[in-house]
């Protein structure tokens, strides 16, 4: 089984910072992809950003050049660091992890963290 755990999160005034961590652990074998995805009251869930094992990023034109992504391999762990935020980004967000494990070793699955409240408002 693997788990992702999130941190971080909270309430930020408009055009604050927030940074967001999320672990993954247990019978990993290799990460493809991690990255966050939010979703807002009412709302579908969407794409924040991904990113590969390798670097490679694909961010949601609504955040761009405000949220950054990073990965630390070693640790499988990513975060997400999100600068002059908008009341728009108000949303609950899901970590997500590509992830080929011991249990199912000749495919890769999707892997969600419980999700983690982020409220921007004044």
């Amino acid at each position: 089984q693997v788990h992702l755990v999130e941190s971080g999160g909270g309430l930020v005034q408009p055009g604050g910072s927030l940074r967001l961590s999320c672990a993954a652990s247990g019978s990993i074998v290799s990460i493809a992809i991690m990255g966050w995805y939010r979703q807002a009251l009412g709302k579908q869930r969407e794409l924040v950003v991904t990113i590969t094992s390798g670097g490679s990023t694909n961010y949601a034109d609504s955040v761009k050049g405000r949220f950054t992504i990073s990965r630390d391999n070693a640790k499988n762990t990513v975060y997400l660091q999100g600068n002059s935020l908008k009341p728009e980004d108000t949303a609950v967000y899901y970590c997500y992890a590509f992830v080929r494990s011991s249990d199912w070793p000749n495919t890769y699955n999707n892997y969600w963290g419980q999700g983690t409240q982020v409220t921007v408002s004044s």
